[in-house]
């Protein structure tokens, strides 16, 4: 990775000499191209080393993961240290386990979730992880001396005699403690071992001597030397760091903690089932990439090439920076780079399309750029933070591989404002200073010779197409189907994942029928290449390890099972109302201030519009919904909205306060005309991808791309005939609003004492 980033340095040294030249016009255009070419294949290049190193979630190369919600015993209340001191306590395991970046975090203050990708032996994982932590103290022939029961209270970091950070212990049975210490004392070797989860089969402190008290490699936490009988709490000191003290304190503490895990979820994938999902989404990605190019590069021409060269420096950089904060990539994550591919297009075409209308009007090229980044770095800037709102809230409220979903969501978005709006912008206004293109248009950003007209010539597009004369008749039936809709699909009910139902999902890499005559069968789905049964049950641990045995022996199949408890279930519906209702809160709030608040309560609706339809839609074709189609909705609700703001950026811009009512359908009208082009480009170049994911992509997320699909399609519809005739709507209302006039002050009579009183 270190010549990763050298190579980083060089790619951006030669950009900056590359700008330098093109800024001072020191070097022709097609050395520029070069260079331009030069970065592109190179980025291209990169992102091959940086993808292999990312470290892969469970679906891409199989694992188990396991949610433990944590007890404590004898009835005590659970604290916040012992469900931390038993995470600690779990990742050292974890990493005695030999695991490459497990995942493990704590979530509603007393569960554990652990992901494990690539684990080889899911039943060692499983007891080593779910054992009650033990802390034992041993003489240095691994004899047991005592166990965890002769201390009382916690124990603290404290210091030495030499102001050292050293360990605090305090002893319970003082007795027991003078004992075994007066007995190791005379000992030829004379330390007591202190021991987390001692194994006899494994562990001896000859072995483990050299790493003993590491923290990191082994369970053989201290080797302290006794010189004499102790009856009091004892202090462990050593050469130790703060952070190596605080470590250890965690460690005994939780090997003391009366806690117990209880398993409430579970998820086990086959290795080569991950694999193959990893295979076709790559290649699902690599064409979608592609055909994203060519339109751009058919429509824009060389401004499109930049665009597309940026695109590729955008693809590197996000996955370098998701490598860099140790993400775990999985296939949500991928659907949703490619989400970010789209909408980072979208930036591109946004600026390009204002470039245009300037170079309609007759600016000269470059003052045509220029004006056409200003014009179009609002929209921009809006359009991504409502969308980066949502990601936010996502990744808040999602749960595993949702979490990545939104991390890398919130990274494409960023890097899209850096590389699509910054970058791009500034060497595409660069090449446009050069004399090669100042009357080469078509050539430059595709726009004909004959398109450049005098200002007061310039027509406005589709004139033809009327958006919003039918509104009175449009509203009310798009209302009339969705109330219909809704009615029938309740009625019949929609496909729910386990995810919302409990019990356990078993997904094998077969079409063929698949008998399970020992459980109780609720349903079955049969996708492009793989089968899914659901069963009322939920598995415990051996029942899972007998059934991916029965399966692979009588079946020959790899398998993907996933067990899901109610409470998880109810917790998974409450996490989805209430991101629903926030992002829709934050969505209202900042379309209200950086508008009115007649474009946020439309913008509103228009989305509620797409989600409803969208969940219509799979209650309809009896589509599975299960906890990744709630980030699909609100990915939806963040691309529908920078869809309607570009848009309404242009109402707001064309709207003069002082027209009156009957001019704005005009308005309206003009605005959508001139964002039309745009709004379809960027929708097609946004599902391109997640087409080609339904189509080459893994079995596993093709509900959460055809969500996608849906949605985004939706999302165009109602950025052109339902925000915008629902603005109008409200506007005409508001300026038909008779204004209140203010009450004259009536004068009262002057009184005068002695004349009229």
């Amino acid at each position: 990775m270190k010549t990763i980033l050298i190579i980083l340095c060089i790619l951006a040294l030669i950009l900056l000499v590359l700008i330098y030249f093109l800024k001072n016009k020191k070097v022709k255009v097609g050395l520029g191209t070069l260079v331009v070419l030069i970065v592109m294949f190179v980025s291209g290049y990169l992102c091959i080393p940086i993808f292999k190193d990312i470290n892969y979630g469970l679906d891409l190369q199989g694992g188990f993961e396991v949610l433990y919600e944590i007890e404590p015993l004898d009835n005590k209340e659970l604290t916040y240290d012992m469900v931390y001191n038993t995470y600690k306590a779990i990742l050292k395991r974890v990493d005695i386990l030999g695991v490459n970046e497990p995942e493990i975090a704590i979530e509603d203050e007393n569960r554990i979730r652990i992901a494990l990708a690539g684990i080889t032996n899911e039943d060692e994982a499983r007891d080593v992880i779910s054992s009650t932590a033990t802390l034992s103290f041993r003489d240095a022939n691994d004899n047991l001396l005592m166990t965890s029961d002769v201390l009382g209270g916690v124990v603290k970091v404290t210091q030495d005699q030499y102001g050292r950070p050293a360990v605090s212990l305090p002893i319970k049975d003082k007795d027991k403690f003078y004992e075994v210490t007066s007995k190791v004392k005379d000992m030829t070797n004379n330390v007591i071992v202190i021991w987390l989860d001692y194994d006899e089969n494994k562990d001896s402190y000859y072995k483990e001597k050299d790493k003993c008290g590491s923290l990191s490699s082994s369970r053989c936490l201290s080797a302290a030397r006794v010189d004499s009988a102790f009856s009091s709490d004892v202090i462990i000191q050593g050469n130790f760091t703060t952070e190596e003290v605080k470590s250890l304190v965690e460690l005994i503490n939780s090997g003391s903690l009366p806690t117990k895990l209880n398993e409430i979820s579970s998820r086990t994938v086959e290795a080569t089932y991950g694999e193959a999902s990893l295979s076709k989404t790559l290649i699902a990605g690599v064409i979608g990439l592609i055909l994203v190019f060519l339109i751009l590069i058919v429509l824009y021409r060389f401004s499109g090439f930049i665009a597309s060269c940026a695109l590729t420096l955008y693809t590197m950089l996000t996955f370098l920076v998701f490598y860099l904060i140790n993400g775990t990539l999985t296939l949500p994550g991928i659907a949703a780079m490619l989400l970010g591919i789209g909408m980072a297009v979208d930036a591109s075409v946004i600026s390009f399309e204002r470039i245009k209308d300037q170079l309609k009007i007759g600016k000269e090229l470059p003052l045509a750029v220029s004006l056409g980044n200003k014009e179009s770095l609002s929209s921009i800037i809006d359009a991504n933070v409502t969308t980066i709102i949502v990601a936010i809230i996502l990744f808040i409220f999602g749960q595993s591989s949702v979490k990545g979903f939104a991390t890398l969501l919130i990274i494409s978005i960023l890097l899209t404002i850096l590389i699509l709006v910054f970058l791009s912008k500034y060497i595409v206004s660069l090449f446009a200073k050069s004399e090669v293109f100042y009357n080469h248009p078509n050539l430059f950003i595709g726009l004909s010779k004959k398109k450049i007209v005098p200002a007061k010539e310039v027509r406005i597009p589709y004139q033809k197409l009327d958006f919003v004369k039918r509104r009175k008749i449009l509203l009310p039936v798009i209302f009339i189907i969705i109330i219909i809709g809704l009615v029938y699909t309740l009625i019949s009910g929609y496909n729910f994942a386990v995810d919302f139902t409990g019990g356990t999902s078993i997904t094998v890499n077969t079409t063929d029928k698949i008998e399970l005559n020992n459980y109780t069968v609720e349903k079955e789905d049969i996708n492009k290449d793989s089968r899914t049964i659901v069963i009322s049950e939920k598995l415990d641990k051996d029942e899972i390890k007998e059934l991916t045995s029965y399966l692979e022996e009588e079946y020959n199949v790899k398998s993907d099972i996933f067990v899901v408890s109610d409470m998880v279930k109810k917790e998974l519906i409450k996490n989805a109302v209430i991101a629903l209702v926030i992002a829709v809160l934050g969505i209202i709030i900042y379309v209200s201030l950086r508008f009115k608040f007649n474009y946020a309560l439309s913008a509103v609706i228009a989305l509620a519009h797409d989600v409803l339809l969208t969940i219509i839609f799979f209650g309809v074709f009896k589509l599975e919904i299960n906890s990744i189609f709630i980030a699909a909705i609100l990915t939806i609700i963040g691309y529908s909205i920078n869809d309607t703001i570009v848009t309404f950026d242009m109402v707001r811009k064309n709207y003069n306060k002082e027209v009156s009512s009957d001019k704005l359908e005009e308005i309206v009208n003009n605005s959508v005309r001139l964002t039309l082009f745009r709004s379809i480009i960027t929708t097609v170049t946004t599902i391109m991808p997640v087409i080609c994911l339904i189509i080459f992509g893994a079995t596993e997320i093709i509900n959460f791309n055809i969500a996608l699909l849906v949605g985004f399609s939706l999302g165009l519809f109602s950025s052109i005939f339902i925000s915008n005739n629902l603005w109008l709507i409200l506007e005409i209302r508001r300026l038909k609003k008779p204004k209140k006039e203010k009450k004259k002050e009536e004068v009262e009579e002057l009184r005068i004492k002695g004349i009229n009183c």
